[in-house]
């Protein structure tokens, strides 16, 4: 995984499909609010058994729950304030979180999101209004019975050696970015069309804040594998000019950071990503990048992407998670492998994988499948002929 990140040949392509959340989870038998909410396993521990299940090279792009203080944030003298999140609606099928905030003498602000953990998906956070809950609750219920989990440092050497050499495992530094304007936090576009000089301000802040963080990182006592950067839908409430003005320096100084530290940087960005892709691989010292996702979740053809920037990136992806993954066959997901492997294998530099998330009910077969493609045709050196005769035969 580490060798072709760094854009060179490895033994065999690297097989590692997107099952970071709800795969791992519907393999535990348990509700997903066990894992989510109570972390009984933690996320991160049960999508490793998960690759230990699969068989495949496991990616953990960003380890849940690894963070850092920042040393530059005041301490705040306890003046009666609390903080809680508490539960304020379950049943049989979901339960849902609300925080709040209690000053001493006074009735509980609550917060406008609530989010929302259902028996069997991934937790979503939404304003209160969304789903008739914008009112303060007649009751809630404390959240009792989270597994204590290790924090920092301690987590991640916790999480690297339960692994071993079955993946690798990043840590996230990312620059700047907008968000939707229903989000109900951050910055969206209407912001920085209205409030620019603000909005630039805040960019530039916040990207000295990550460069920082990743400087703390790399002075602890265990790196993780790799740093990754960038973020989902960067080009979805993003131009490619705003993606320049905004996020462009943090990206270019983060990767420069990870040269010199001699560590691999990875991009993440699900969604039209082939302008992003130009920029990265022309402009900073990034050495990954992935889904690169193809139409109509995103707009990268593989080929081409190799074609013109595989001699600086190392690439991964893009099966598609919906058409191949989920509904396709055995045999859809092996044609399609191959595809991914004769466009962007050549001279390593290619971890093959999915276009972002596997849906919770991918069929085994079907993530196995991609594993047994690269044991058959993806040992280096490629034998090409052998891939194309095997395409044929599998026909369209």
């Amino acid at each position: 995984m580490l060798t072709a990140m760094r854009n060179e040949m490895p033994d065999r392509v690297p097989v590692a499909p997107d099952i970071s959340n709800m795969v791992p989870c519907r393999l535990t038998g348990k509700p997903f609010w066990d894992i989510y909410l109570y972390q009984d396993p933690p996320l991160w521990r049960a999508y490793i058994n998960a690759v230990e299940y699969f068989g495949i090279d496991g990616w953990i792009y960003s380890l849940d729950g690894f963070s850092l203080p920042d040393p530059n944030q005041r301490k705040t003298q306890d003046d009666g304030v609390k903080h809680e999140t508490v539960i304020v609606s379950r049943s049989d099928e979901r339960i849902i979180t609300r925080g709040c905030t209690q000053r001493k003498g006074r009735e509980r602000e609550w917060w406008g999101n609530v989010t929302v953990y259902p028996r069997a998906d991934s937790p979503t956070t939404l304003p209160a209004s969304k789903i008739g809950m914008e009112p303060p609750p007649d009751e809630w219920w404390p959240v009792e019975g989270v597994k204590p989990q290790k924090k920092g440092f301690d987590l991640l050497k916790e999480a690297l050696e339960y692994f071993d050499d079955r993946g690798v495992i990043g840590v996230w530094a990312g620059p700047p970015q907008l968000v939707g304007p229903e989000q109900g936090w951050g910055y969206s576009i209407y912001d920085y069309c209205d409030r620019y000089d603000e909005v630039k301000q805040w960019s530039v802040s916040a990207g000295e804040r990550s460069v920082e963080h990743l400087k703390r990182v790399l002075e602890g006592p265990v790196w993780p594998d790799f740093i990754l950067t960038g973020g989902s839908g960067m080009l979805v409430f993003m131009t490619p000019d705003i993606v320049r003005d905004l996020a462009l320096p943090t990206l270019k100084r983060i990767t420069e950071v990870c040269r010199e530290a001699g560590i691999p940087s990875q991009v993440h960005c699900c969604g039209p990503e082939r302008e992003l892709v130009k920029m990265c691989a022309e402009e900073t010292e990034l050495t990954s990048i992935n889904p690169l996702e193809v139409p109509p979740m995103g707009n990268c053809d593989l080929a081409d992407v190799k074609r013109n920037h595989g001699h600086k990136l190392g690439l991964m992806g893009n099966l598609h998670t919906t058409d191949v993954m989920l509904r396709g066959s055995v045999k859809d997901v092996r044609r399609e492998s191959l595809k991914a492997i004769r466009a962007a294998g050549r001279n390593g530099g290619f971890i093959l994988s999915t276009g972002d998330q596997c849906g919770r009910d991918t069929p085994d077969e079907n993530i196995r499948e991609m594993i047994n493609v690269a044991n058959e045709f993806g040992v280096y050196p490629l034998d090409m002929a052998a891939i194309d005769r095997e395409i044929k035969r599998l026909g369209s």
